[in-house]
């Protein structure tokens, strides 16, 4: 069988980051099998919809480093007002592959449904709908529609307001086999007649989801197994039209670290979000590919590139139970994947963060590379994410103020005596040249025995003097990062501060 899976987002804002593991699922599944992988874009939620979500979500599958081989084209991107449509789109001849470009299939489908007498029209009012569903409630009966129209002696008109309903069988099971769970099996009593055709022409997701992957040959229907109780009503579309079904793979959802289902109070929950708080796109997709999957029992290696993951990947031994989604295991994975990086990578993966806080101009001139490539080896096996090093590096770029006194003052010493050991310092690291870290090293630990100090007091008190801050990347690197005059001028404004309790 040629593997076929779909991504099908709906463009009601960004995807779930627990909806991107499955398509994440999917793309390994598919290109492990040399199979293709379909973009759909599934905006037949009117009330909902928002064009600007579409290149979101493309760029969000790019920047994971998730291609697609069948996608919508230029032109039915432009329609969409899809700015820069040619950088997304795809074509392919499954088409279209934006489903408001498909709506008379699914009217057409629908009335297809009723001629062979798996569906009918119904008119129920929205009040008297939500009476039947409070009545149910009240009564503690399962909470679905009481099929009012299905029998009627004079059927509803098609002249009328209405929309289309599955007519479920009343009796019997449906059975559907599950590629990881097994055999799934459902009382057609508590399966509910759902709506196919909206009284404004649109399909429901039902309905439109059942075609497309009809008319685009999908061969597994990869999803979360929170659609495990929509599976019958697709089945039963299937069968009414004697449509060959595809396979299905529910895989488990994705919890927070308290067990509930994951949401932003956990923390971020969308590729935007993750983005910009400095996660590297490579190890994300490691991290959500062990998310419910893992290489095999006893195996302890966690990283992995994407290569692997393609080749040891097996779509049929994921669980069963919710992954929990660790974001403290996440920023680990990123660290490591941090670590791997060229220093020059680095600098060019900094860049964004570093601009967006006003600290490189954009685009960087190229005599600051230098310096930036001086920093990132003094911050790299510290950093998590990459937004960190906005917080790590800040002082190199800026002005800062010059700190508290009684920062200033080493345990043991005076303002006075603080103030002399800042000169010598001072006129020490005013004189070395060239001004690097090895030079600065030597120099300064044996400036200690001359003034009669401990080497915690010196350089505690140079740290705090030309950083403002306790804890810094290592203290001879940094001010060979800072430079030889803004580390004079820091200083001098630290002495001028203790002279002033003095």
């Amino acid at each position: 069988m040629a593997v076929r899976v779909r991504f099908a987002p709906s463009p009601t804002g960004e995807p779930h980051i627990g909806n991107i593991r499955t398509v994440v699922f999917n793309w390994l599944f598919a290109r492990q099998r040399s199979g293709r992988v379909i973009l759909r874009i599934e905006d037949t939620d009117r009330e909902r919809y928002q064009p600007a979500a579409i290149p979101v979500i493309m760029d969000g599958m790019r920047w994971l480093g998730m291609d697609w081989d069948e996608g919508p084209s230029w032109d039915a991107l432009e329609r969409l007002g899809v700015e820069n449509a040619g950088e997304y789109a795809v074509g392919g001849s499954y088409g279209p592959y934006i489903q408001s470009g498909r709506l008379a299939t699914y009217r057409r489908v629908a009335e297809e449904l009723i001629e062979c007498g798996w569906a009918y029209r119904c008119n129920c009012s929205r009040d008297r709908l939500e009476r039947v569903r409070e009545r149910q409630r009240a009564a503690g009966e399962h909470v679905m529609y009481d099929r009012h129209c299905r029998n009627l002696a004079v059927p509803v008109s098609l002249d009328e307001p209405h929309v289309i309903r599955l007519r479920v069988p009343l009796e019997g099971e449906t059975v559907v086999h599950d590629e990881i769970r097994g055999e799934l099996v459902f009382d057609n009593q508590l399966v509910d007649d759902q709506i196919l055709l909206k009284t404004d022409g649109y399909p429901t997701y039902h309905l439109a989801v059942v075609v497309d992957d009809h008319l685009m040959e999908i061969s597994h229907v990869i999803r979360g197994d929170d659609w495990i109780s929509s599976t019958p009503k697709r089945v039963l579309i299937y069968e009414a039209m004697g449509w060959e079904r595809p396979a299905y793979c529910h895989v488990p959802l994705v919890n927070g670290p308290d067990g509930q289902k994951l949401s932003k109070r956990h923390g971020a929950t969308s590729i935007t979000e993750f983005r910009e708080q400095g996660y590297l796109p490579e190890a994300l997709f490691n991290f959500l590919a062990l998310l419910g999957w893992s290489p095999g029992e006893g195996e302890e290696q966690e990283v992995f590139s994407r290569e692997e993951l393609v080749e040891r990947f097996d779509l049929f031994r994921v669980s069963t139970s919710p992954a929990t989604f660790s974001y403290d295991k996440l920023r680990w994975m990123n660290g490591v994947y941090i670590r791997s990086l060229s220093e020059e990578e680095l600098v060019e993966r900094l860049l964004p963060f570093w601009q967006r806080a006003d600290l490189v101009p954009d685009p960087c001139p190229e005599t600051m590379r230098p310096k930036l490539r001086r920093i990132v080896p003094l911050i790299q096996e510290r950093l998590k994410t990459l937004d960190e090093a906005v917080e790590w590096t800040a002082f190199m770029f800026v002005e800062i103020d010059a700190p508290p006194a009684e920062r200033l003052v080493p345990k043991g010493m005076t303002a006075e005596e603080s103030g002399r050991m800042l000169e010598a310092a001072r006129d020490l690291l005013g004189g070395i040249e060239p001004f690097e870290p090895d030079e600065i090293e030597q120099p300064l630990r044996e400036l200690t025995d001359p003034l009669g100090v401990s080497t915690g007091q010196l350089l505690g008190t140079l740290r705090w003097a030309t950083t403002n801050r306790k804890a810094t990347p290592p203290l001879f690197g940094t001010l060979a990062a800072i430079g030889r005059e803004r580390v004079v001028r820091r200083i001098d404004r630290a002495i001028e501060r203790l002279q002033e309790v003095s």
